[in-house]
């Protein structure tokens, strides 16, 4: 596939993405940025929601993953859709009723201005590197069909990257990603459903059969505890981290909380958690697929999982439109994601960390907003290029692994605040924050010798959340 044909791909999609940003976000003010302006519909947030869910790192790493850890990663998908149906009616009534911009404003009015502030930077902490990570994978592909056959640098890649995610979503925020996420859910779909039936029809034979025939295809582990595919340590992980990196997250409430009502809400919320299993599902029967096609053609395959889809999708062993499609198909997923956080932590910023909406006028801070937003997108670049440098792991693995250090703090928090009805010490807090997640680290790190063999997978993150509710207890102020 030549690097001309890569750039006509991305450019014929983006002028169709632009054109859509354009004419939704037309007249969105402040309102419309943060929130929406509370009228979009359900059905259209939750076909949206998808994308930004699935993200890049998705579409490249889960077909890869199948080798390593066969479907095993399906039992936390699983957890995921009941995490989801949690969120759905524990969190979004408590949101709506409290009538938030941003979902950490709940925490100044039950703990305090030192917890709130935590929550807001330990937010964009873990935003800022997940959504990085996200957008790395792009880079990686880009760098790959596009910038190296051209002679350009990693550098040069990022800049055009992350220009094109600030382009799309500076001007209508959250009114706009409505409508152009969900665009890049169905090219998505579209595109994953079409690899698959190529991929299947080169391979001549039935595609159910070779799946159900496959040793990768071993969905549930319910045999060795110390194996991190042991389903219930995935289950659990599934429906804790989506609580932390849904519920608990400006970027995937800031849409949710779009829709009109609450009963809206939650129907986008349990429909997205249903059509989650489905879609991962997908990307799984691609894994099997790919390895399958490579062992009966003796294809050398990349050393890391990541790297499978690409390689095959993008170096002459399928047809051209199996190659588009995965282009397609990646830019559609990683924008999708990148595009909501590079939103999500404008608001927060703007909201959380410098209260704008509490001291300034309308335009004074449409004018912040503006700025924060271009240097959200500055930071986010600078940390892809650091990625790049470190970058040795599977990318899902790495995003999971730092999601379960940095947002256990914010699920203990939430989990205290709405559970135990007493004041804490406010000012405390930020240091149990800090403590937490370094108590977690050395208890996972030892957890071999300790537990006579455990090791822990990404339950880590209830663990972390434990720690925290447990230092805030400790906290409560006596009567």
């Amino acid at each position: 596939m030549t690097p001309v044909l890569v750039l006509i791909t991305i450019i014929v999609y983006f002028i169709v993405l632009f054109g859509i940003s354009h004419f939704s976000g037309r007249k969105a003010d402040n309102a419309g940025f943060f929130s929406g302006n509370r009228k979009s519909p359900w059905y259209v947030v939750a076909f949206a929601t998808i994308g930004a869910a699935i993200s890049g790192v998705t579409f490249v790493s889960v077909p890869g993953m199948v080798a390593a850890s066969n479907f095993s990663y399906m039992q936390m998908v699983l957890g995921f859709a009941v995490g989801q149906f949690l969120i759905a009616f524990v969190l979004i009534p408590l949101f709506y009723k409290m009538n938030l911009t941003s979902i950490y404003e709940y925490l100044e009015n039950r703990f305090g201005i030192a917890t709130y502030k935590t929550g807001a930077w330990f937010f964009f902490i873990s935003k800022m590197l997940g959504a990085s990570i996200r957008l790395f994978i792009v880079c990686v592909v880009l760098q790959l069909l596009v910038f190296d056959p051209l002679h350009l640098s990693f550098l040069l890649n990022v800049i055009f990257t992350v220009g094109i995610v600030w382009l799309y979503t500076f001007r209508g925020g959250v009114k706009s990603l409505i409508w152009t996420d969900s665009f890049k859910t169905f090219c998505l779909i579209v595109s994953v459903g079409l690899c698959i039936y190529y991929i299947a029809t080169n391979l001549g034979s039935s595609m159910w059969e070779t799946i159900a025939h496959s040793d990768m295809s071993k969905a549930f582990f319910f045999d060795d505890v110390n194996d991190k595919r042991f389903f219930w340590k995935q289950f659990l992980a599934g429906i804790f981290t989506v609580i932390a990196t849904t519920g608990l997250d400006q970027d995937m409430m800031q849409k949710t909380l779009s829709c009109k009502n609450p009963r809206d809400s939650q129907k986008n919320m349990m429909t997205g958690g249903v059509l989650q299993i489905f879609i991962n599902l997908l990307f799984m029967m691609l894994g099997v697929l790919l390895y399958t096609f490579a062992a009966k053609n003796s294809i050398a395959l990349p050393d890391k999982g990541d790297e499978v889809f690409p390689f095959l999708a993008t170096q002459g062993f399928f047809p051209v439109i199996v190659s588009l499609l995965f282009i397609i198909g990646l830019i559609s997923a990683a924008y999708a994601a990148a595009g909501s956080a590079l939103t999500a932590l404008t608001t927060s910023f703007t909201v959380d960390i410098l209260e704008s909406p509490k001291k300034k006028t309308e335009q004074e801070v449409a004018s912040i907003r503006k700025r924060v937003h271009i240097g959200m997108a500055v930071v986010m670049g600078v940390v892809i290029v650091v990625i790049n440098l470190l970058n040795n792991a599977s990318v899902i693995d790495t995003v999971y692994k730092l999601a379960s250090y940095t947002y256990g703090p914010l699920l203990g928090m939430f989990v205290f605040g709405i559970f135990v009805k007493r004041a804490v010490r406010d000012k405390y807090v930020p240091l149990v924050a800090i403590a937490s997640p370094v108590l977690s680290f050395i208890v996972d790190y030892n957890s071999k010798v300790w537990f006579n063999g455990y090791e822990f997978s990404h339950e880590r993150l209830i663990l972390n959340a434990l720690f925290t509710f447990i230092g805030l207890c400790l906290l409560i102020k006596k009567q």
